[in-house]
């Protein structure tokens, strides 16, 4: 501006913005750097993305130059805004939802990526403005597939859900991938698996196609042909498969493991290790549910539903009947907690189960737990989804908890730790079925 004794960017020629690799996995990390400023200038950086329904999600951090007049997110902290340190995808994981409670889901794997903007400005800059341009710019693409992944539908027999299949003959091992009480088919975390050198079936139980609108009761005889499914497929490596599962899912995946024999590795995440809600059937055993007290429901300071004290204890003698046989579990069982868990108390449910398989002499079983993470742990770099809207369990929002930074380093470590899990347990697997 005319009169300013101040240098502004804007007028500097070779400021670069620099984002490495531009495009790339949504799990995979990105290099942040900036070329070209004023030896230790102030600036903001923020990333910004619309989800496939046109809702914003958006971060802001602010850095400074070094002596050098450059910027890397590898090295520099951040000195304020939506995290402070050296977070060098902070401007991923710390994005937040414009729309009050939002939740960020790719939902098309197939077709297109999330595009984000990154933006640097030469001041501290509180807000993207039409009046404030960027003095430089940058767009990530961010996908969800690997290039030669194959998606199949799957609508065979009862089983309705989406096999994918990575590039090569294989054979490769197979997961069946279960969300929860979300309803519908979520693909994500099956196509990222995939992408990895997994066969991976992203598996629907209700809410999707033909199935019930809602979930009255759990039949596991669905599941288990579902994983008969998967085992009869010519790129399938036998003789066991996968099962990875995220709350609700978590149990039912859970109870695959304790009366399945197909299933020989499973990672439950954020579950309980009792039957909750509604009753699960296999053949003639019906286990009912743990009972549930309305009174101690919780409303936390944003108005969402805390549910970590709402059910029955496990460990009580009159909730046996609830409890999931873990000790009759021939495969793996990998529990991933977060310790800022507000819907369930998971590690403490973790906790019970290690003992029940320790009290019949089995040692399957171990527990990765996270002090700052939520409920909904995803794969890296997934912003932090504190509370949602779920249409298909109350008519009222629903509280996750974790800190956005302890929960992006959870989720980072636990994904290279669910890969590890089973690719050591199903690559040469050699259960007996």
């Amino acid at each position: 501006m005319a009169g300013n004794t101040t240098r502004s960017l804007c007028h500097l020629p070779m400021i670069q913005l620099t984002v490495t690799p531009a495009s790339a996995l949504a799990d995979e990390p990105v290099h942040i750097r900036a070329t070209g400023l004023p030896p230790l200038q102030m600036v903001t950086l923020t990333a910004s993305l619309k989800d496939e329904k046109g809702h914003l999600f958006r971060s802001i951090a602010f850095y400074r130059s070094d002596e050098a007049g450059e910027l890397d997110l590898k090295q520099a902290p951040s000195v304020g805004g939506d995290y402070v340190g050296v977070h060098p995808m902070g401007l991923f994981w710390s994005m937040k939802p414009e729309r009050t409670f939002g939740r960020l889901l790719k939902r098309d794997v197939m077709n297109s990526p999330f595009l984000v903007t990154l933006n640097l400005y030469d001041s501290v800059c509180l807000q993207d403005s039409a009046t404030v341009k960027p003095t430089a710019s940058q767009v990530v693409q961010r996908w969800y597939l690997r290039p030669g992944t194959q998606r199949v539908q799957i609508r065979e027999g009862r089983v309705r859900g989406a096999l994918f299949l990575p590039p090569g003959e294989g054979p490769f091992p197979g997961i069946i991938d279960l969300f929860g009480g979300i309803g519908g088919l979520v693909e994500f975390q099956a196509s990222l698996l995939a992408s990895h050198g997994f066969a991976v079936l992203a598996l629907a139980y209700f809410a999707y196609e033909d199935l019930p609108t809602s979930l009255l009761e759990v039949d596991l005889e669905y599941f288990e042909e579902a994983a008969n499914l998967l085992l009869t497929h010519p790129k399938i490596q036998g003789p066991g498969i996968g099962v990875i599962s995220v709350s609700k899912g978590a149990e039912i995946g859970l109870a695959m493991a304790c009366f399945l024999r197909q299933v020989v590795a499973i990672v439950c995440i954020s579950g309980p290790t009792a039957v909750t809600q509604i009753p699960l059937r296999y053949r003639d055993l019906v286990l009912t549910p743990l009972p549930s007290f309305l009174e101690r429901l919780q409303i936390d300071v944003s108005g969402a539903l805390r549910l970590c004290h709402y059910l029955g204890d496990p460990r009580d003698r009159v909730n046996q009947r609830s409890v999931l046989p873990i000790e009759k579990a021939q495969g793996q069982i990998l529990f991933i907690v977060g310790e800022k868990d507000e819907s369930l108390n998971t590690k403490e449910y973790a906790e019970q189960a290690l003992e029940q398989l320790q009290s019949h002499g089995r040692s399957n079983g171990r527990m990765l737990a996270y002090p700052g993470a939520g409920h909904l742990l995803e794969p890296p770099y997934a912003p932090l989804c504190y509370a949602s809207r779920n249409q298909h369990y109350v008519p009222m929002v629903l509280l996750w908890g974790g800190d956005p930074a302890g929960h992006a380093a959870a989720q980072e470590h636990a994904w290279g730790e669910i890969q590890r899990f089973f690719r050591q347990h199903l690559t040469g697997a050699s259960s007996k079925l």
